[in-house]
């Protein structure tokens, strides 16, 4: 599958993905039932981007997806795989 550089910037190595599933922190967040109603909302939705762009202005949505990213690509290691 052909991928143009832009899109491979975009692409989470699998090494960085199972992180998220070791996380406690994001655990815990997926505890929370209303994060888990946004989740599955997100999933059944025709139109997922423009869901996603509503979602990003609740603070609940926010930190869910500001600790996915802290946790694939944390603060000052762009880039560099866990060895």
């Amino acid at each position: 599958d052909a991928l143009s550089e832009e899109d491979e910037q975009d692409r989470v190595p699998p090494q960085r993905l199972k992180l998220l599933g070791e996380s406690e922190e994001l655990r815990a967040l997926l505890l929370n039932p209303h994060l888990r109603q946004l989740l599955l909302a997100i999933e059944r939705a025709p139109d997922k981007g423009s869901l996603l762009r509503r979602l990003m202005r609740e603070p609940l949505f926010v930190e869910f997806a500001d600790c996915c990213l802290r946790i694939v690509e944390p603060p000052g290691k762009e880039n560099v795989l866990p060895e």
